[in-house]
C-alpha cells in the first residue's frame, strides 16, 4: 500500500499548524506512519497462515482465527491512521476556499490566508475535536475487539465445525503485544497534543477576544 497521499497530506497540514500541531505532525509522520510501514506491518504480514490449532478439521482454523481477530491489528492500525489524519483536509480545503477566494475578487481579503483566525479558527478547533473523538473511538475499539490490548499466546476455540475444544497457536506474540502497546501509547499521546492545542487556542482567543472588549470600552 502506498502512504504518498498521506504523507503530502501531513505535509501540507504542516504549513497551516501551531507548534503543538507541528508535534502532532511529526508524530503522526515519524512514530505511527513510519513504524507502521517499516516494522508492522511485516510483523502481521502472514498472521492468518501461522496462526496454528492443533487439529486438520476442515474449515476449524478459520473459523477461529476469525472469531479470535474478526479484523486484523494491522488493517485497523492502517484505517486509524487514516482516519485521524482526514479531518486535517478541512483546514487545506478552508485555506484553499480563501486563496481561490482573492483570486476570484483579485485583491487580498485576508492578511495570510493560513493565519488561524475568524472562520478558519473555527475549522481548525472542529479538526481537533474530531481527531480527538476518532482517536479515542480506535483505542475502544482495539480493546472491545480483543478483549483487551494483549495478544496471548494460546487460545481456545469451541465454534463448530471444530469438534471440540482445541488450542491455537498465535504466531510472535510477544513482539505483537509491543507494538500494540506502542500503538495504543502513540494514540494517547496524540490525544493528549490535540487536547492540549484545543486548550490553547480557545485560551488565547478567548485573551484575545476580552483584551478587545476592554479596549472598547476604555475608548
Amino acid at each position: 500500500m502506498s502512504w504518498a497521499f498521506l504523507r503530502d497530506l501531513l505535509s501540507g497540514v504542516n504549513k497551516y499548524s501551531t507548534g503543538i500541531g507541528r508535534i502532532w505532525v511529526a508524530v503522526v509522520f515519524m512514530f505511527r506512519l513510519l513504524v507502521y510501514v517499516a516494522a508492522a506491518e511485516n510483523i502481521w504480514k502472514h498472521e492468518h497462515d501461522e496462526f496454528e490449532c492443533n487439529i486438520k478439521q476442515p474449515g476449524c482454523e478459520n473459523v477461529c482465527f476469525d472469531h479470535f481477530f474478526p479484523v486484523s491489528h494491522i488493517r485497523l492500525w492502517a484505517l486509524q491512521l487514516i482516519m485521524v489524519s482526514t479531518p486535517s483536509l478541512l483546514v487545506v480545503f478552508h485555506v484553499a476556499y480563501r486563496e481561490n477566494r482573492e483570486k476570484h475578487h483579485n485583491q487580498k481579503l485576508y492578511r495570510n490566508p493560513g493565519k488561524i483566525d475568524g472562520g478558519l479558527l473555527c475549522t481548525y478547533l472542529i479538526s481537533l475535536i474530531l481527531k480527538t473523538g476518532l482517536e479515542i473511538v480506535f483505542l475502544v475499539l482495539f480493546y472491545k475487539l480483543y478483549n483487551g490490548f494483549k495478544i496471548p499466546r494460546l487460545v481456545k476455540c469451541d465454534i463448530k465445525p471444530c469438534p471440540n475444544t482445541v488450542d491455537c497457536y498465535i504466531s510472535k506474540p510477544t513482539e505483537k503485544m509491543i507494538f500494540l502497546y506502542f500503538l495504543v501509547a502513540t494514540s494517547c499521546l496524540c490525544i493528549v497534543l490535540n487536547l492540549s492545542e484545543l486548550s490553547y487556542l480557545i485560551f488565547k482567543y478567548s485573551i484575545k477576544c476580552y483584551l478587545k472588549r476592554h479596549m472598547k470600552k476604555q475608548q
